[in-house]
């Protein structure tokens, strides 16, 4: 790897974890740069989750406190999710290279989708929130076949590309939950978890780059602590506007292909 294209790294992980600290799928910063390095499709989403993960738990961590009194709803989703975001790795894997790359527009356009409405589902959350006048002791709904059914697929989705799979998360479970802060919470955790699930089965298993994966660590870690302090300080519409427009663009770069 040259020097520029090592740069280029560097600042696109600062981009990821800048993102993801403020509005979300920071993987969509960094995995377009990957391509534009002469990365194959594969490999750059497996080197971009693997070195994005930290970002993940260390925003997992960060909520822990809301999630005491959502026990009954988290814990049956815990197992499912971790074996549904390693089953989508392994699809990533054993499916040939060339069904990634013919998904990989959709992916990217559904990815950029979510973002962009990512607020509306945020506002509907709150609604419920006032609607169903959930308790302040945190009493809340269990998880039921529907929702672990749909929990599962979340997290083969997020096993197998992970961009924008948070806001499926909190748009699976927010109106479930109702308060925003408690579903951040749990969007957080059940992200990391299929996420790291996912790069579990990549480490032993698939073909990373991991001078990519440490320039990606080192800017993420760094962005999502610039991100976190100063970011939220800017109007998000325009960082989640850069988001859409750089994964709109990849979609029809890789569909021109």
């Amino acid at each position: 790897m040259t020097l520029l294209r090592a740069v280029a790294v560097l600042l696109a992980g600062f981009a990821a974890g800048s993102m993801t600290a403020v509005v979300g799928a920071g993987s969509l910063a960094s995995f377009p740069v990957l391509l534009a390095i002469g990365l194959s499709p594969v490999v750059a989403n497996v080197t971009s989750a693997v070195g994005v993960v930290p970002g993940s738990i260390a925003g997992a961590y960060a909520y822990r406190h809301q999630l005491s009194p959502l026990r009954q709803l988290v814990l049956p989703l815990l197992l499912p999710t971790a074996v549904g975001g390693a089953g989508g790795a392994l699809l990533l894997l054993v499916l040939p290279t060339a069904v990634f790359s013919s998904l990989l527009p959709a992916l990217l356009v559904v990815a950029a989708v979510l973002v962009a409405a990512q607020p509306a589902i945020a506002r509907a959350v709150a609604r419920r929130r006032r609607v169903d006048a959930i308790s302040e002791s945190g009493a809340t709904h269990r998880a039921g076949p529907v929702v672990l059914v749909l929990g599962v697929a979340v997290a083969v989705y997020g096993g197998y590309f992970g961009a924008a799979v948070s806001v499926m998360y909190l748009a699976l479970l927010g109106p479930l939950i109702g308060g925003l802060q408690a579903s951040n919470g749990v969007k957080n955790v059940l992200t990391a978890l299929s996420c790291g699930a996912a790069c579990l089965v990549f480490v032993l298993r698939a073909e990373v780059d991991w001078l990519a994966v440490a320039l990606l660590a080192v800017g993420s870690t760094s962005g999502g602590v610039v991100g976190g302090r100063y970011g939220q300080r800017l109007p998000d519409v325009f960082l989640r506007a850069a988001i859409v427009v750089v994964a709109l663009t990849t979609a029809v770069v890789e569909a021109l292909r």
